[in-house]
């Protein structure tokens, strides 16, 4: 089973290692499983893609041809951002006054809001 990871979707993160070292931006989407994170506009890669078309409607139709799209991000080469000064941060887990687990960030010790 994998580890749980401490960035989420939709969290403000910045790169520390690789070709996009000291950039920022939204986490897209997390794949647990290889611990990476896709983020937006960060590690543009391209991928040669087929045209597509959807039977009886062209709503669902792809174009073809050479598409720039986000590259997995290994988990260990990006920080969080901390919401209150915007510099990186390491993220901690700990319980809340109500008893619920929240993320924390390490630097100042306040809590991360989810979403």
């Amino acid at each position: 089973m994998a580890k749980a990871m401490r960035i989420r979707k939709d969290d403000t993160v910045v790169v520390t290692g690789g070709k996009d070292r000291g950039k920022t931006g939204r986490v897209l989407r997390t794949d647990p499983q290889k611990r990476r994170v896709y983020v937006e506009g960060l590690n543009i890669v391209k991928r040669h893609q087929r045209p597509r078309s959807v039977k009886d409607t062209q709503k669902g139709a792809q174009t073809g041809g050479i598409i720039e799209k986000e590259g997995p991000i290994h988990v260990s080469n990006v920080m969080l951002l901390d919401p209150t000064d915007n510099k990186p941060t390491r993220v901690g887990v700990r319980a809340s006054q109500v008893g619920k687990r929240e993320r924390y960030a390490k630097r100042t010790g306040k809590a991360i809001e989810a979403g």
